[in-house]
């Protein structure tokens, strides 16, 4: 098992300095696959981020997920859910919204002996500041690179790297 953590880190690790383009396609944007992460992504974010459905991202993430963020540093499961608590859904009358750029999602299958194990998805996305009768306040954007798994007839959320934040300008 730390053999495959190990692994996972470092395949993400490449992936993220761009040496795995050269190894794997990515899946056209008009291929059934993408539309699924495309979707999986528009309602993880909105139902855990966005709307702040602790027991819908409980389920929706891997029990050995990490969370690699350039600010904020490396999160375990536990430490990831104890952040978006108190930090993403803590004070409702200032809420950060994450919104995603659709033109930039990518996706690129993982296979294992020819089946579909995973999906590396990939992206920018940005982040505001919502508060009642206000307009959204744009407060950052990032790219992101998350590892999907397959796991029985749903997509888990297993690897996460938020990463090359910047204020707006």
């Amino acid at each position: 098992k730390i053999e495959h953590m190990k692994n996972t880190r470092i395949f993400l690790l490449l992936f993220a300095m761009g040496w795995v383009s050269q190894i794997t396609a990515q899946v056209a944007k008009d291929s059934e696959l993408h539309r699924q992460l495309q979707i999986q992504d528009s309602v993880f974010f909105e139902r855990s981020f966005n709307q702040c459905d602790i027991r819908y991202l409980e389920q929706a993430i891997d029990s050995n997920l990490t969370f690699y963020h350039d600010q904020g540093g490396i999160q375990n499961r536990e430490k990831f859910l104890e952040a978006v608590k108190n930090n993403i859904c803590g004070n409702p009358a200032v809420k950060p919204i994450r919104k995603v750029s659709p033109q930039s999602l990518e996706v690129f299958p993982m296979y294992n002996d020819g089946q579909l194990y995973g999906v590396i998805q990939t992206g920018m996305h940005s982040f505001y500041l919502r508060q009642k009768d206000k307009e959204d306040v744009l407060t950052s954007t990032a790219k992101f690179i998350h590892l999907y798994l397959w796991v029985q007839g749903k997509w888990i959320l297993k690897e996460v790297m938020s990463f090359d934040h910047r204020a707006p300008k």
